[in-house]
């Protein structure tokens, strides 16, 4: 699982293991160990989830997925799922939860559990 944050803005991709594991136990975390501390994020469905969310606690970054939206992304095609929450500090908080393609420069990252990128072949290689 990989993160991108910027500003008010997080992005989670997952791999096909991590997703299937989302449709199997409704959970996934990911930690950066530091020397006196850890960094977690972290993917869980959650009943009372009316859509994508995401809360901060304990040096942890969770997005909280609706059953339905879980079934419904895990189950499919679908790429990903996004959501601009409006906080009660009245400050917007983008999400955005996507399958983790294979990119189409080479790189030494280990990109064997990604899903397939759709451009691969096309013009855009």
């Amino acid at each position: 699982m990989k993160i991108r944050i910027k500003d008010n803005s997080v992005r989670f991709r997952l791999t096909k293991s991590e997703v299937e594991q989302i449709s199997r136990t409704g959970n996934i975390t990911s930690h950066t160990e530091f020397e006196d501390s850890s960094f977690s994020y972290s993917v869980q469905v959650h009943p009372e989830a009316e859509e994508l969310q995401a809360g901060f606690r304990d040096n942890t970054i969770t997005l909280y997925l609706p059953p339905a939206l879980a079934n419904e992304w895990t189950g499919t095609d679908n790429v990903g799922l996004e959501n601009t929450l409006v906080q009660d500090n009245g400050k917007s908080l983008f999400l955005l939860l996507e399958k983790d393609f294979v990119c189409l420069d080479e790189r030494d990252e280990d990109e064997s559990d990604n899903y397939p990128n759709p451009k691969a072949g096309s013009i855009y290689e």
